[in-house]
Formats: C-alpha cells, structure tokens, sequence
C-alpha cells in the first residue's frame, strides 16, 4: 500500500513543480512576446499580436539601430562599465576597511554609509542640480557616472561587507606574517575569496545603471549623453506608430542583460546567499 506521507509527497512536489512552471511563463512568456513582435509588420502586429510572424526578418531591429539605439547602446555600456567598477572597487575597499581593519569609530562611519540607503533620488534632485551646474558638470559624463556611483556605494558596502565578515581573520595574520601589507592582502588573498558576493554586486549595480531612468532624464539634455532607457521614450515617440521598431529597440535593450545574467547566474545566486543570508 502507497503511504499517506508518500502521498502528499507526490502531491506537494507536483504543487510546487506546477508553480515553478506557471511562474516560468509569467515571466518568459512577455520576453518572447516582445522578440517576436520585433519580426512582424504594423499589419501582422495589429491584425493578430500573439501569432508568430509570416516571415521572420531583421528590417525592424536594423531600422531601430540606425534609428539612434546603437548610439544609445554605447553611452549605456560606458556609463554602466565605468560605473561598476568604480563602485565596486570602491565598496569592496570600504568593506574590507570596517571588517578587517582597526577604524576609529568604525560604527558610526558604516552607519553614515548605510544611511544613505534611506536617500530617494528624487528628494535630491534640485540641490543636485543647482551643484552640479555650478561645478559645470551638468550633461556631462562625469554627472552619471558620480551620481550612480555615490547612490549605489551604500547597499553595495552593506552587501561585500556581509560577506567579509565571516572570513576569519586569521588569513590576514597569515599575510602579514609573509610579509603583505595590507593592500596586498586585500587584492591577492581577501578579493579572491569574495568572488560570489563580487559578481553578485557587479549584476545589480549592471541592472540598476542599465535600466535607471530619472538621473538619465534630469542630467542630460540630449545628443551622446542620453542611455537606453531615454533613447527608447524618444524612439517611441518619434515612431511610435511603428510598434515592431519600438519592440525591435527594446528587445536590443535586453539582450545584453539576460545573457550577463544566465553566464553568472551560478555565481550570482551564491553570492546573494552568502552576503545577505549572514
């Protein structure tokens, strides 16, 4: 005879595994939507929007490159590269301070870098502007790349922080035995080992610049400055007649994105566990 306990076994397994899947369509079925729309004409899109298209061609997706998103692709992945790595250098360095290093008054100096956790962009934007103009850095390059860096530096402390505080401190009595100074320490022995919580900051801080609007409207006024997310408003409302260009635009957008994260999906997850699970 089958069990009752095996039973509810069969049962919550395929509860869970119908959930995963329904979940997995939420989530993957607007994605496709949008690529395939991207192959289609006004008519075929109008006529039925969820049939696959007659013939599938690259027209749209080239109309939206030439259109200004090849542009808008480049300024986005210089801002996002240039700023990522500022700030996860500069984060990983300020973790490795509070967690490995004797810093007078380490306490209150985390809590005024976690305080900025609490800063809505939006509260600060006229002081920022009114500084950034009377620096002369306003629509600049250097406006962008301050302004995602000193909003992410906080959450991104807190994340490599949480994960360098359990590495025992041993390793960097071991170092300094050795004769390494403390920088050494920090990119031959410590940064190695935080390798999970590393790709895990670089992916958020990736998704955040990529898709971050608001800095991206308000610094910059037009021409080479302006990111995807601003290029993709004026695609769509130079053209936004043409929906399958304005699909063909965004699905570019994404593309960069989901293959980032399917290549460290592994390294990702890990480091998300490690870091805030602790």
């Amino acid at each position: 005879m089958v069990s009752r306990s095996n039973v509810l076994g069969v049962v919550l397994r395929t509860f869970v595994a119908s959930f995963l899947l329904a979940l997995a369509v939420v989530v993957v079925y607007p994605l496709l939507w949008m690529v395939l729309n991207g192959f289609k004409t006004n008519s075929e899109l109008f006529g039925n929007p969820f049939a696959l298209p007659l013939q599938f061609t690259w027209d749209n997706y080239a109309k939206a490159w030439n259109r200004g998103v090849s542009s808008y692709l480049m300024t986005s992945v210089l801002v996002t590269v240039t700023s990522t790595i500022a700030t996860v250098f500069i984060s990983a360095w300020a973790a490795y301070g509070l967690t490995r290093m004797q810093i007078p008054f380490s306490r209150t100096v985390l809590a005024l870098i976690l305080g900025g956790l609490m800063l809505a962009p939006a509260v600060a934007l006229i002081p920022l502007v009114k500084m950034f103009q009377a620096l002369g850095l306003y629509n600049t390059f250097w406006a962008l790349l301050i302004l995602y860096v000193a909003f992410r530096i906080p959450f991104t402390t807190f994340l490599i922080r949480a994960y360098m505080v359990d590495l025992p401190l041993e390793i960097d009595e071991a170092a300094a035995v050795d004769g390494a100074g403390k920088a050494r320490a920090f990119w031959s022995i410590v940064l190695p080992m935080c390798k999970p919580i590393l790709v895990s900051s670089v992916i958020l801080n990736i998704l955040f610049t990529w898709n971050e609007y608001l800095f991206a409207m308000v610094f910059t006024s037009g021409g080479d400055l302006q990111t995807l997310p601003i290029g993709l408003t004026n695609l769509m409302s130079k053209h936004g007649t043409e929906y399958p260009v304005v699909f063909a635009g965004m699905t570019i957008a994404a593309v960069p994105v989901i293959l980032l994260f399917f290549l460290t999906q592994k390294y990702f997850v890990k480091g998300l566990a490690d870091g805030v699970g602790k």
